[in-house]
């Protein structure tokens, strides 16, 4: 019984963690479309729709962990397998976007402009989903939740694509290279194809 507490308690830890990532998430996405929109900044954008994807990922996950520490019995793997599959397959749909918007961005000729605000929002991930994905991975891995742990692959990818974002748009304001903007986006894409197959590798390996 103290090890199903302990469990519990750990897991209620992790809800919360989710619930601050998805409130980061949607202050994150919005800034970033909104941004990119108004800059005309295809990474921006397409960090953006990572985002939204992160967003629906953590609500997939907070779903699940209601489940589990609402429960009489704590099971860590109670619904694991439609949440895993839903917060990889998300990843998978910003692929075609991605790839769509960079090449209409490439065929029109659009300059992507500077974007303080951006670079604002990207310097916020920075130092902010270093944390989450500490804490998810944690707790994640303590309490052998799957959900969780991909959760924080994503937070992992998006920090690393946080990075790639600062880098360019800052580049972009001092320097004023609007085709870093086409670079980042590619570097991101790649980010979003690794993370979106390691995903589905990790939930095909535990359920077969």
């Amino acid at each position: 019984m103290a090890v199903q507490s302990d469990t519990k308690m750990l897991l209620k830890s992790g809800l919360w963690i989710e619930y601050a990532s998805l409130t980061w998430m949607a202050i994150e996405g919005f800034v970033s479309i909104y941004s990119g929109l108004m800059a005309w900044s295809l990474a921006l954008l397409a960090f953006g729709g990572d985002s939204v994807v992160e967003l629906l990922s953590s609500v997939a996950v907070v779903r699940h962990l209601r489940i589990i520490t609402n429960s009489q019995t704590l099971d860590t793997h109670m619904d694991d397998s439609r949440t895993e599959w839903v917060t990889a397959m998300l990843l998978f749909s910003l692929i075609p976007v991605i790839v769509l918007g960079a090449t209409y961005s490439i065929l029109t000729g659009i300059q992507p402009e500077a974007s303080p605000l951006g670079i604002g929002v990207a310097f916020g991930a920075v130092v902010i989903m270093p944390i989450l994905w500490y804490q998810k991975k944690r707790i994640g891995k303590m309490c052998n939740c799957l959900p969780l742990e991909i959760d924080a692959s994503e937070s992992a990818t998006c920090f690393l694509m946080s990075i790639a974002l600062l880098i360019g748009l800052v580049i972009n304001y001092f320097f004023t290279l609007p085709w870093i903007d086409y670079l980042v986006t590619m570097v991101i894409l790649i980010f979003v194809i690794r993370e979106a197959t390691d995903s589905i590798r990790e939930v095909s390996a535990k359920h077969h």
